[in-house]
């Protein structure tokens, strides 16, 4: 026990020294796998009915990306509602929310032994520490009081870990911190440099009236990062509206905006509030904003200028307290060039402009993200596990995911339900063969990657009409990647835009 006490001392030290935040987290479980032997440890952190990973250790990366609802995982809720030690017998009939997710024990699914340790400050649940192993007695020596006392050590050192953070992240020792405003309903999953300092942008950006252009591709999840800068600002408690430019018509455009007045036109049975009136002392989205028409840009400025608007068919001026945060996939910048976008009206959106990274330049976040994903389609299939195999996790690092975030979503669920269907277990791993990764990606690692267009010309073809064959099927399947973005497209193949257009229509494709 004093070797224990000693041990503990040691890391309590490290929990409130000048370490960063991770530094700190995993050093704590490194410490715990030393002393106790375990074969997987995890840091969780209680918000929202849900326990979020800080750290691990033994598991696989995935699990960082996983967020554990309570509802959903019996043993979690033992140990969330328990307030003591929590020891799970090794043939409990409770499902582990880790198994299968520790690597290299392929021949061992279930975990055998396991303990819980909720972390209390003030008997307020903060968060709980997770220990496992295969071994079904391997924690039978260890005593009660021995794991009271690492709890309460571990309890203290988050607790500590957190408020530093917390510190650090804000100067207004008064104002709720910027920490507690990122709940999961607005988390945004990555650990990223990019994604860090996208988070750290949206944080700075957050608490100012400035209004925010956010500008990336397609399924980067833009509306995630608007969602965001909603609730970490002063606004959080006001409306969040949403309006799809894209998907308006013309002729409602302007009453969708500003609203209407009874019999304003043909239909308009009643006055009726727009999305900015609807917005008032909250956040107006404006999604694919590059969409709308001149005519509307142009009234959408004035009521960015002076912060009044007209209902359709009203002479009279509303004042409104709306911020805006407008999304566009276009290079507005082009659209100004070409003439479908107002100067103007830019520099107003584009106060405070956010680049949201393409999945393909987010690293191992594809990895946390697929595990988030999988946790999800655990819960609604049913399921007591779903695991990614080592190729897969490869395969998905190696694939550039032309539309992102969303569709790695979507291949998750699609391979979620192919692999349920083959089998009656209720623990499942998905594979290469459950996903159609196009050619950037081969489901046999012995095969060569082949990412360039395949073409099938006669050897007497010529160079001229070999190379524009194989320029125009590089355009087409760049294209059909980018949805017929043709800015998007041209950005892939590092080309200017217009260059892309004339080269286009050379080639017989315009």
């Amino acid at each position: 026990m004093i070797s224990l006490i000693a041990q503990w001392l040691h890391i309590t030290q490290d929990l409130n020294s000048a370490l960063t935040r991770q530094a700190r987290f995993d050093s704590l479980l490194t410490t715990i796998r030393d002393v106790l032997n375990c074969d997987a440890s995890a840091l969780l952190l209680y918000e929202d009915q849900h326990f979020k990973p800080l750290a691990i250790n033994g598991l696989a990366q995935e699990v960082l990306g996983r967020r554990f609802s309570i509802a959903q995982h019996p043993r979690l809720e033992a140990i969330a509602r328990a307030g003591d030690i929590v020891r799970f017998p090794s043939d409990s009939g409770l499902p582990d929310p880790y198994d299968g997710l520790i690597p290299n024990h392929d021949d061992k699914l279930q975990v055998h032994s396991c303990i819980g340790l909720p972390l209390l400050i003030d008997d307020q649940l903060i968060g709980a520490i997770t220990i496992d192993a295969f071994d079904a007695n391997q924690f039978d020596s260890l005593l009660n009081h021995e794991l009271r006392f690492i709890s309460a050590l571990a309890a203290g050192g988050l607790h500590t870990a957190l408020l530093l953070d917390q510190l650090e992240t804000q100067a207004d020792f008064q104002r709720e911190s910027v920490a507690e405003k990122r709940t999961l309903s607005n988390e945004i999953i990555g650990q990223s440099t990019a994604i860090e300092a996208l988070q750290e942008q949206i944080d700075a950006v957050a608490d100012t009236e400035l209004s925010v252009l956010i500008l990336g591709e397609t399924g980067v999840g833009k509306e995630l990062v608007a969602n965001a800068i909603h609730h970490r600002s002063d606004r959080a408690s006001k409306p969040l509206v949403y309006l799809n430019c894209a998907a308006l018509p013309e002729s409602v455009a302007e009453s969708e905006l500003f609203g209407h007045i009874k019999g304003a036109f043909t239909g308009a049975i009643s006055h009726r509030k727009g999305k900015f009136e609807q917005a008032d002392g909250g956040t107006l989205f404006l999604d694919e904003v590059g969409e709308l028409s001149l005519e509307l840009q142009a009234k959408l400025l004035r009521a960015l200028q002076y912060g009044d608007i007209q209902r359709v068919g009203d002479d009279r001026h509303i004042r409104v307290n709306t911020r805006i945060v407008a999304a566009t996939n276009r290079i507005l910048h082009d659209e100004i060039t070409a003439g479908r976008f107002r100067p103007d009206l830019y520099h107003r959106l584009s106060v405070f402009p956010l680049h949201v990274p393409p999945l393909r330049e987010r690293g191992d976040d594809v990895v946390l993200l697929a595990g988030f994903f999988t946790e999800q389609m655990r819960g609604k299939l049913k399921l007591n596990s779903i695991r990614l195999s080592p190729l897969l996790i490869q395969a998905l690092k190696d694939y550039s995911w032309p539309g992102n975030v969303r569709e790695l979503e979507h291949a998750i669920k699609r391979a979620s339900v192919l692999a349920k269907a083959r089998t009656q277990s209720l623990d499942i791993e998905l594979t290469t063969q459950d996903f159609d990764l196009l050619s950037s990606v081969q489901t046999l690692p012995e095969q060569p990657h082949h990412t360039e267009p395949k073409l099938t010309l006669a050897p007497d073809s010529g160079l001229k009409l070999a190379t524009e064959t194989f320029q125009k099927s590089m355009i087409l399947e760049a294209l059909s990647q980018n949805q017929n973005n043709w800015s998007a497209t041209a950005r892939q193949l590092e080309l200017d835009c217009g260059n892309l257009h004339r080269l286009a229509k050379r080639l017989g494709i315009k």
